[in-house]
């Protein structure tokens, strides 16, 4: 069974950082891009990062970039976003999410971060 589960959200101040993971189960992980969605309350789902099947590639949105950096250990078949330097604005549920052969568009429950004083 395909299935993707996120953790390390949490509560933390402006200027703070999170560490998020997405576990991957039930595929070849190491072949697939992996994806960092989040989406704020009121708001459409926002592509966050992507990074390739090896790691060797990396994009990020222009809101995130420099202060987000995704990784992947494909060993662990875990897929990690570094968050620094939080604003409120980052608030938001964050979403693993692949695109599997056979499987489709696939997503984690999401892990709530709120950046606030």
């Amino acid at each position: 069974q395909v299935q993707l589960v996120e953790s390390g959200g949490g509560l933390v101040q402006p200027g703070g950082s999170l560490r998020l993971s997405c576990a991957a189960s039930g595929f070849t992980f190491s072949r697939y891009a992996m994806r960092w969605y989040r989406q704020a309350p009121g708001k459409k789902r926002e592509l966050v990062a992507t990074i390739s099947s090896a790691g060797g590639s990396t994009n990020y949105a222009d809101s995130v970039k420099g202060r987000f950096t995704i990784s992947r250990d494909n060993a662990k078949t875990t897929v990690y976003l570094q968050m620094n330097s939080l604003k409120p604005e980052d608030t938001a549920v964050y979403y693993c999410n692949a695109l599997i052969l056979f499987t489709g568009d696939t997503w984690g429950q999401g892990t709530q971060v709120t950046v606030s004083s």
